[in-house]
């Protein structure tokens, strides 16, 4: 049953090439927007908290500081309004998933860069 549940994902969903990224990354994603009849073209710039799932559900978390206030924001993978992800940092953490970035203020909140 399994494997007729990840055929019909591999050849009905359609994939998009998305870059390579991980938790404690900085990227920039580029969503759609409806707002009635016009469509708009929004960003939302965080560091990568975790990656979920697998396949067509596959998820992931960005966190963004806004003013004083974290923000953070799941999208899906396969999302048709997302139209590219743009990799602007390449973080280095030993954790797949940095829960432990929400409570660092400050200069400890800050992520060495990966040299790769």
């Amino acid at each position: 049953m399994e494997s007729l549940v990840k055929f019909v994902q591999d050849e009905f969903v359609a994939k998009k090439d998305f870059p390579e990224f991980g938790a404690g990354d900085t990227i920039t994603v580029y969503y759609e927007i409806r707002e009635g009849e016009k469509v708009r073209t929004q960003f939302f710039r965080g560091v990568v908290i975790q990656r979920r799932g697998s396949g067509s559900t596959e998820t992931f978390t960005i966190r963004k500081m806004s003013g004083t206030i974290g923000v953070e924001r799941i999208f899906p993978i396969n999302l048709p309004a997302l139209q590219k992800i743009e990799v602007n940092k390449r973080g280095k953490v030993r954790r797949a998933r940095i829960f432990y970035f929400r409570d660092l203020t400050g200069k400890k909140a800050r992520i060495k860069e990966s040299r790769h």
